[in-house]
């Protein structure tokens, strides 16, 4: 695919500074005019936000130069944030490294749980519109308020894809933006204040047609949408995700970066020292954070992934696809207690966002006796809000949802539905509960009978965010198989499959009914993995 002239000489241009500084790292040499590299060894246990794989080019430089190999492990913000105030974090890891630390530093704990900081780089949450749709509602040559784009959307004028608030930073950064925004009262926002701006929230995420729980995957549901004749006007994403796709060359159509006028909420990737690491923990965690912060390391960073620098210097100048082009651009506040950013997430689950269809199908054949169908109830439960844990409160079932539960073992067997209420959907939870409870393991597998039938269940999904989970722990041994599967998808409506691999599942089916479907495949082998990718999977919906 051709990439767009302008966009495609400065990636050149790019690419080759970036071959130049990587040349620089790997003789382990500073850049001219900077000091001395300090010095560690072994190796600095990171917990990371998943966007932060990019850089994995640029530790490769921090290790030659540094001896020190950082490991990053992946987790969502909010396990992330869980690990750390219950301090099991530390127990593992020496440091984190998230997008931001704004909602970790709110829970009572965390000062005592961390240690130093040390920002590596920034990205406003901004907005990527389709260049032909931003010149349609008079974006490219007045940046509208995010107001004035929540009227646009609320209008069905325009279109976007956001991630997930409870299960990824952007979309809460994106979610904290526009209501401190609408609130319009300059300082942090409150608990209170949300109820008076729900219908303009409401207005604004009416537009949302994609939904997901990980900005890269997000990114990747954009390019699917496009790909099969359904293009979506726009992205609400970091401003290096926006600008990384423009420059990958898979668009069609660009996407001008629309900076709202009222100001955005900026990632600055603090990379946080954990209390209680080791000595040499903490020498390691000197000599990477002096490595990154260092102005050619910067450079390579902005080169390679599109983020901002987090260090002034004069000589880090900003490409040219970098905003805004006019006016400046405001920090919005973050609220200021966690009552009011926890009730922030809740009411968009609850009350804000388009509410979701979930058809649950659940193997029930005999091999699932036993433990493996006791870790099937224990998943399903802890979604009825029977799950304390943080991430557990976030990933229940919302307010507006439809849960359909669909067991399957010889052949399909009797959906239930369930209806929760906007607001006090407790005796509804209650109810799923009991269900669950009551389901037994017996006869065979027939696996894509029963994801037919989801099919029917599912529709067309209309004004609801829909999505099928299929569960089973082995191979199809009745009914349909996957190519009656294949041949019948065409004229399935489009609803993505999020595939549970468990016990002896086929791992090739299961990822290829995934990416068929435009769905994701969830790995739950391990021991007492099942809830944790149940509510993995609830960020997706």
């Amino acid at each position: 695919m051709r990439k767009p002239p302008i966009i495609a000489a400065t990636l050149a241009a790019a690419l080759a500074a970036v071959a130049t500084l990587t040349a620089c790292t790997a003789q382990s040499q500073p850049a001219k005019g900077e000091p001395p590299f300090l010095k560690g060894e072994g190796t600095l246990r990171v917990l990371a936000g998943s966007e932060l794989a990019d850089l994995q080019p640029v530790l490769d430089g921090a290790a030659a130069a540094t001896g020190v190999t950082v490991k990053l492990t992946a987790t969502g913000t909010l396990d992330g944030v869980e690990a750390v105030v219950q301090g099991g974090a530390a127990k593992q890891y020496d440091a984190t490294w998230f997008a931001s630390n704004r909602y970790l530093q709110l829970h009572p704990d965390a000062a005592a749980r961390t240690g130093t900081a040390t920002k590596i780089a920034t990205s406003p949450v901004v907005l990527g519109v389709r260049t032909s749709v931003a010149q349609r509602l008079g974006w490219l040559e007045t940046r509208p308020t995010w107001s004035e784009i929540a009227v646009a959307t609320g209008e069905r004028r325009f279109t976007y894809g956001m991630t997930n608030p409870a299960g990824s930073n952007s979309g809460f950064a994106a979610l904290v933006g526009v209501a401190a925004a609408l609130a319009g009262t300059g300082a942090a926002l409150t608990a209170e204040q949300i109820g008076p701006i729900t219908p303009r929230l409401r207005a604004f995420f009416a537009g949302q047609s994609l939904t997901a729980g990980s900005s890269g995957w997000l990114m990747e549901a954009y390019l699917r949408a496009a790909a099969d004749g359904r293009p979506v006007d726009g992205l609400v994403n970091y401003e290096s995700v926006i600008l990384s796709l423009n420059a990958s060359g898979k668009l069609t159509e660009p996407l001008t970066v629309i900076y709202p006028a009222d100001g955005v909420v900026t990632a600055d990737y603090p990379l946080t020292l954990l209390t209680g690491a080791s000595e040499q923990a903490r020498t390691n965690y000197a000599a990477v954070s002096d490595y990154l912060r260092r102005p050619s390391v910067q450079r390579e960073i902005m080169a390679r992934t599109w983020r901002r620098p987090a260090v002034p210097d004069p000589a880090l100048t900003l490409a040219p696809q970098f905003g805004p082009r006019s006016g400046n651009l405001p920090e919005l506040p973050f609220p200021g207690k966690l009552d009011a950013a926890d009730a922030l997430i809740g009411a968009f689950g609850d009350s804000l966002r388009r509410p979701a269809r979930t058809v649950y199908v659940l193997d029930l054949s005999g091999s699932m006796k036993g433990e493996r169908l006791q870790g099937l109830k224990t998943a399903l439960t802890g979604l009825t809000g029977a799950d304390a844990s943080l991430s557990g409160q976030f990933s229940r079932f919302n307010g507006r949802e439809q849960v359909v539960l669909l067991p399957f073992s010889t052949r399909p067997g009797t959906a239930t539905t369930f209806e929760l209420p906007e607001a006090d959907f407790a005796p509804v939870l209650a109810q799923i509960r009991g269900h669950v409870q009551q389901l037994k393991a017996d006869g065979d597998t027939a696996i894509y009978d029963a994801l037919l039938a989801a099919y029917a269940l599912a529709g067309s999904g209309g004004d609801r965010f829909t999505s099928i989970v299929l569960l089973t722990d082995g191979v199809r041994t009745a009914g349909a198989d996957l190519a009656a599967f294949r041949a019948r998808l065409p004229r399935l409506p489009r609803v993505p499959v999020f595939t549970v691999l468990f016990g002896e599942s086929d791992t090739g089916e299961m990822t290829e009914v995934a990416t068929l479907t435009g769905g994701r495949t969830f790995d739950a082998r391990a021991t007492g993995a099942l809830p944790a990718a149940f509510k993995e999977i609830r960020g997706y919906q």
